[in-house]
């Protein structure tokens, strides 16, 4: 009878698992879009049901990998019946297919940054929200444990300055986008997510060297709350490198979000002297955190843990960087520059 028992039970939790199962999909599998797959096939309560992308190729190799479905558009996945979407395509594509999920009640996740402009990422919100559907952006270094760990550091502090650099090689990829919102978008959105401020004030300094878009920016940023912040992000640096600077009152912060290592100073005394220790810093996979924060909030009904709103705001500031008049891109003199002395 036991045995009989422990079937039926085994039987009755596969069933609700068929029930209660989440059926995801992924549109574009490039490097960033097959770690999507990758981890939601991972997620507990989550069916990845298939993928898409043009490139066949690519496709088969990733469905093979999971052991999904390959397709070649959104709208086939969709017609897979899907619940949620992770949208990780290029960003020219996000509005439509942003547009098309929700037009069919399906959950979404968009990477960064949400739309190419303002007016499409504000598109895709309004329609999630008179649809009721979650819709959730990819700003992943957020569930960084580094970034959490000087979050939580600097949590209650009156802050000062912020200063972040995310800098490295040329990408292997060509992009139809500069450093500023293919990189420093990120730390556009962690100054906002810091601060829990709107960035007032942008003096961005831009320059192309070997692409045509600006390859070096230096961004200089203001809140409402009068903290004052400095993006320093190119495509020059032979390594890549992303430390976070943050002065408050009554600490110095120092974080190293490759090597996860956070640093704390704090007891400044009149003679220069201080104390400094190690913060205790968590393992976790950056993606997967993100992703299974976006599963909770379908679950839940509860707000995402990077909105619509948040998503556009950071596009804003980065595309103000770009259009400002102080920020046109001026190409490196040929001839050499000689250090002085």
């Amino acid at each position: 009878m036991r045995m009989k028992g422990g079937l039926f039970a085994m039987v009755r939790a596969a069933r609700d698992h068929a029930e209660t199962s989440l059926r995801v999909g992924v549109v574009g599998v490039g490097v960033m879009g097959a770690n999507h797959a990758r981890v939601l096939a991972d997620l507990p309560g989550v069916e990845l049901v298939g993928i898409a992308d043009p490139d066949s190729g690519q496709a088969e190799f990733v469905s093979q990998a999971l052991n999904c479905r390959a397709v070649s558009d959104a709208e086939s996945l969709l017609e897979l019946g899907v619940d949620a979407i992770s949208i990780a395509a290029p960003t020219h594509l996000h509005r439509e297919i942003a547009l098309a999920c929700v037009a069919r009640g399906v959950h979404v996740m968009v990477e960064k940054p949400i739309a190419t402009s303002v007016e499409e990422g504000r598109d895709i919100i309004a329609a999630a929200r008179r649809a009721d559907v979650t819709l959730m952006i990819g700003h992943v270094e957020r569930f960084n444990p580094a970034v959490q760990a000087i979050k939580d550091a600097i949590r209650g502090e009156d802050i000062l300055s912020i200063a972040i650099t995310r800098v490295g090689p040329f990408p292997p990829r060509m992009s139809n986008v500069g450093v500023v919102i293919d990189l420093a978008v990120h730390d556009i959105d962690l100054i906002g997510w810091f601060t829990g401020s709107d960035i007032v004030e942008v003096q961005p300094q831009l320059s192309s060297a070997k692409a045509e878009r600006e390859d070096i920016a230096l961004l200089q940023f203001r809140t409402a709350s009068g903290v004052l912040a400095h993006i320093n992000t190119n495509w020059l640096t032979p390594f890549k490198a992303r430390t976070v600077h943050v002065a408050t009152k009554r600490k110095y912060v120092i974080g190293d979000l490759l090597t996860r290592q956070v640093t704390e100073c704090f007891g400044f005394q009149p003679d220069g002297s201080y104390s400094m220790r190690h913060l205790s810093v968590g393992h976790a996979e950056p993606l997967r955190s993100e992703l299974t924060a976006f599963v909770k909030a379908i679950r839940s009904g509860t707000t995402p843990a990077v909105t619509g709103e948040e998503g556009v705001a950071s596009l804003e500031i980065a595309i103000r960087c770009l259009d400002s008049r102080t920020a046109e891109v001026r190409p490196l003199r040929k001839t050499p520059r000689l250090a002085a002395g």
